[in-house]
C-alpha cells in the first residue's frame, strides 16, 4: 500500500475513534441551542447575544475535545469486550496503536481542559475551568471503572449529554448579566426562561440517553457478562431491564405531554400551536410508543440494535425542535 493510502485508512480510523459524527451532533445542537434558543428568546426582549463568535466557536471545540478524548480512552480499556460485543468496531491495536490512542487521548483533553480553562477566565468565573479538569478525570474513570459498575456509567453518560446544551448557557448568561446589569435590575428582569428553555432540551437528552445507554447494555449482555461487568441486565436480568426501559420511555412520554400542555399549546401570540403539536405527536411520542412495543418484541441482539439506532433519531427529532420553536417565535421578534 502506497503513503497516501495508508493516509486515508489511518485518517478514516482517526474519525471513527473520535466518532466524528457524535461530535458533528455535538456541535450542532450547540450552534441551534445559540442561535435556535438563546438568541431569539433574548431579541424578543431586545438583548443581544454576549459571547462572540470566535469565544462561542472555542466553546464548541472544547466539548468536543474533552468528548473525543472520553471516546478515545474509553475503546482503549474496551479492546476486549468489544472483541466480543462489536469486533468490527475496534481500533486502538488495530489500526491505531495503543501508545497512539493514549497520545491521543493526552492531545486531545490537554487542548479541550486549557481551552475551557480561558474561556472561563474570559466571562470571568475562572472557577468553571476546574469543571473541565474533573470532566476529563470523570471520563478516564468511567473507562477504567465506572462503567463497570451497577447504573453509575449510565448515570455520567446521561449527565454528560445534558450539559452539551446547557452549556451555552453557562458561558452566555454571565456575560449578559454584566451587560445587562442596570436594565435588568431597573425593570426586575432576569434570564430564567432562557435557562428554563435550554434546560428543558437537557433533560430531554438526559432521560433519552439513559433510556439508549441502558439498551445498549441489553445489546452487549454477552460481552459484559463475559468479563463480570455488573451492568443493569447482568445485576437485575434482560425482562426486569426491559421493564425499566418502557417505565423510563413512559416518564418522558408523559413529560413531553405536560410540557406541550402547560407550555407549548399556545403561541406567544394567543393562536394554538399546531406545529409543536405535530412534532411532539409524530416525532417524539409515537416513535417512543413504538420503541415501547419494538422493546417488548426484542429478542436477541439484531432487535436490541434497532432500538438503540432508533433511540438516537428520536433524540436527534428532539433536538431539532428548536428549529420549530425558532420559526414559532421569529415573527415576534421586533
Amino acid at each position: 500500500m502506497d503513503g497516501t493510502g495508508r493516509f486515508h485508512l489511518v485518517t478514516m480510523a482517526f474519525l471513527k475513534l473520535i466518532r466524528f459524527q457524535n461530535l458533528l451532533i455535538i456541535a450542532v445542537t450547540q450552534y441551534m441551542m445559540r442561535f435556535f434558543i438563546v438568541e431569539p428568546i433574548l431579541a424578543v426582549n431586545g438583548f443581544e447575544l454576549q459571547l462572540d463568535h470566535l469565544h462561542f466557536f472555542l466553546l464548541v471545540f472544547s466539548s468536543m475535545a474533552i468528548t473525543a478524548a472520553g471516546y478515545v480512552i474509553n475503546d482503549y480499556f474496551d479492546v476486549k469486550t468489544d472483541l466480543l460485543n462489536r469486533p468490527s468496531t475496534v481500533i486502538v491495536g488495530r489500526k491505531i496503536s495503543r501508545r497512539g490512542g493514549i497520545i491521543l487521548h493526552i492531545v486531545l483533553n490537554s487542548a479541550g481542559i486549557l481551552t475551557g480553562v480561558y474561556l472561563s477566565w474570559y466571562i470571568g468565573i475562572p472557577g468553571f475551568g476546574i469543571a473541565y479538569v474533573l470532566a476529563a478525570g470523570l471520563l478516564w474513570f468511567y473507562s477504567t471503572t465506572y462503567k463497570r459498575q451497577f447504573l453509575v456509567g449510565n448515570l455520567i453518560v446521561s449527565v454528560f449529554t445534558a450539559v452539551v446544551p446547557f452549556v451555552v448557557v453557562v458561558f452566555e448568561i454571565p456575560l449578559l448579566n454584566k451587560s445587562y446589569h442596570e436594565i435588568l435590575i431597573a425593570n426586575e428582569m432576569n434570564f430564567n426562561n432562557i435557562i428554563a428553555w435550554v434546560g428543558g432540551f437537557s433533560f430531554f437528552a438526559f432521560l433519552a440517553t439513559l433510556i439508549r445507554e441502558i439498551i445498549k447494555d441489553v445489546e452487549d449482555f454477552e460481552g459484559d457478562a463475559a468479563y463480570g461487568r455488573n451492568t443493569l441486565p447482568i445485576v437485575l436480568g434482560i425482562r426486569f431491564t426491559r421493564i425499566l426501559i418502557i417505565s423510563l420511555i413512559l416518564v418522558l412520554v408523559f413529560s413531553l405531554v405536560y410540557v406541550y400542555i402547560t407550555y407549548l399549546s399556545r403561541k406567544p401570540g394567543g393562536e394554538p400551536d399546531l406545529l409543536s403539536l405535530f412534532w411532539f405527536s409524530v416525532m417524539l411520542i409515537i416513535p417512543f410508543i413504538y420503541l415501547i412495543f419494538r422493546l417488548i418484541a426484542a429478542r436477541d441482539k439484531k432487535d436490541y440494535h434497532f432500538c438503540s439506532n432508533l433511540c438516537k433519531l428520536i433524540m436527534l427529532a428532539g433536538i431539532l425542535y428548536s428549529v420549530i420553536f425558532y420559526i414559532i417565535i421569529h415573527p415576534f421578534i421586533s
